[in-house]
């Protein structure tokens, strides 16, 4: 059986004067925790909201920075969260729950800053990866489950679409914002009605509830933005996302891996018992809120390095969008060149940065894929790109012969033209095929050329305009030969019908 009551709760276990012995002149290891973690917390503090403040001042691309200032931001609520923990740690679960769920929103944040380094918004964002080529397979261990259960036919296969394969990224990074929000909620609420037990990791409490869902969700999170750091590290080499996914991923590994191996150290393996050195609360809070203040501290100079702000300042190259297709080594779409948006002091650009709704937008977009657009995801036309009529699909090289295929046949047969089948004639577009075209088209009622054209038999060659000029290739116009080329020539007129 299980017990149901917590033995043992910070609220009830207060360091006492003397309690510990003294390990640095006047200080014990608690006074001597506080002391360190207040010098590396102002170092952390002042270095970010420096490089915040830069960035806030050189808004220059609001869609990249915002996503930045909130990473940047990071670092000082795990500093000051660490260091309220250490100096109240009879409320620590209040400070440690809170400022975990900041972690998730840092990590949705680098996943959209990523998404707007390919792409400026997320219809041309949705057309890259519709074009993405080649796609990496899924890495440990997900390519192990492949292998084990039905290779490219399982569930774990690897999408031929580039465009799913971002949606399942999307999913799995957004849901944990949402898991992370709940199980905070969750724990602020059990720790108030003294269901919560940090303590302790029996089932009967919602702390190891809490504890294994949100491994799970960060997991999934963390492992999906190394698979899409992995695809898109080659194309975007210029923005040193590896620096930048190293900043994130150190922080979110200590922040709650260090944190849980040395609640379980403690709590059920017994590695470490209190003493007259260490007490209860120093053992449970002290330790690892110290910890974590000494790493921001070391975070927020490597920060400064790795989300630069003077790459957004005015007269700074802008750089292209990369090219979907790492083959044709081409680049894409020159990033334009915008004014500064920070507004007075930078304060517009940090309550755009504040502003999370593009967050909670995100999190809906996803699930509705999930739960409807998964289900048509092969009407897409990313899933006929990659085959033999690639290119004749392809908008984006137009200029360039198209070669011979199902779509785009050889005209030897005179009967045959780019409109009109062996059969002759025009299909009528059916279903959604209608939808963007010019269908049941009607006469310009301004043409001089009204109703059909007369037959051959009524042709008088006395009577017309003859006109002799070659076109220009690519179907230009040839400007110096046309009929239409001067302003006070009228068109042809056509014959009168013989009654």
């Amino acid at each position: 059986m299980f017990n149901l009551t917590c033995n043992s709760t910070l609220e009830d276990m207060r360091i006492s004067p003397g309690s510990e012995i003294k390990i640095a002149g006047p200080l014990n290891f608690h006074d001597l925790a506080r002391v360190i973690s207040a010098g590396c917390t102002l170092i952390a503090v002042v270095l970010s909201l420096y490089l915040i403040a830069m960035h806030a001042t050189h808004y220059t691309q609001p869609k990249e920075q915002r996503h930045i200032i909130r990473i940047l931001f990071m670092i000082p609520v795990y500093a000051i969260s660490s260091f309220m923990q250490l100096q109240w740690y009879w409320r620590a679960t209040y400070f440690s729950v809170i400022s975990d769920c900041y972690e998730a929103f840092a990590i949705a944040s680098f996943f959209g800053l990523i998404c707007h380094y390919s792409a400026p918004d997320l219809h041309t964002q949705k057309d890259f990866f519709r074009n993405l080529r080649p796609i990496q397979g899924w890495v440990l261990p997900i390519n192990w489950f492949a292998k084990c259960c039905g290779g490219e036919r399982g569930p774990w296969r690897t999408p031929k679409s580039g465009l799913t394969w971002f949606n399942i990224i999307w999913i799995g990074v957004y849901q944990y914002c949402f898991i992370r929000v709940a199980m905070t909620i969750t724990a602020v609420l059990t720790e108030h009605y003294g269901r919560y037990c940090e303590s302790s990791n029996s089932p009967v409490f919602a702390h190891i509830w809490v504890l294994v869902i949100n491994a799970l969700s960060v997991t999934i999170a963390m492992y999906c933005l190394i698979q899409f750091y992995i695809q898109l590290s080659k194309p975007l080499a210029e923005h040193s996302l590896f620096l930048k996914i190293l900043a994130i991923k150190l922080v979110v590994f200590l922040s709650f891996w260090q944190s849980s191996a040395i609640s379980v150290g403690t709590s059920t393996l017994n590695i470490v018992k209190p003493g007259d050195v260490l007490a209860y609360p120093d053992l449970k809070v002290g330790i690892p809120a110290l910890l974590l203040c000494v790493e921001m501290a070391i975070f927020s100079v490597l920060h400064i390095w790795a989300f630069p702000y003077q790459v957004y300042r005015r007269g700074a190259s802008s750089g292209f969008y990369p090219s979907p297709d790492a083959s044709k080594g081409t680049v894409g779409l020159e990033k334009p060149a915008l004014p500064n948006r920070g507004g007075f002091l930078g304060l517009r650009a940090l309550w755009d940065a504040m502003n999370l709704w593009d967050l909670v937008k995100a999190f809906g977009r996803g699930m509705r894929w999930l739960f409807c657009g998964v289900k048509r995801r092969k009407e897409d036309v990313s899933y006929k790109l990659g085959t033999s009529n690639d290119e004749a699909l392809s908008m984006s090289n137009l200029h360039e012969p198209k070669p011979q295929g199902a779509y785009n046949p050889a005209f030897e047969d005179p009967t045959t033209t780019a409109y009109h089948g062996v059969s002759g004639g025009i299909t009528s577009p059916t279903g959604d095929e209608r939808v963007g075209l010019i269908y049941d088209a009607q006469p310009n009622p301004d043409s001089g050329l009204r109703g059909p054209s007369p037959p051959a038999v009524y042709h008088h060659p006395s009577d017309s305009q003859q006109y002799s000029f070659d076109p220009p290739p690519y179907g230009g116009v040839a400007h110096a030969q046309s009929p239409y080329n001067s302003y006070d020539q009228s068109p042809p007129q056509r014959p009168p019908r013989p009654f």
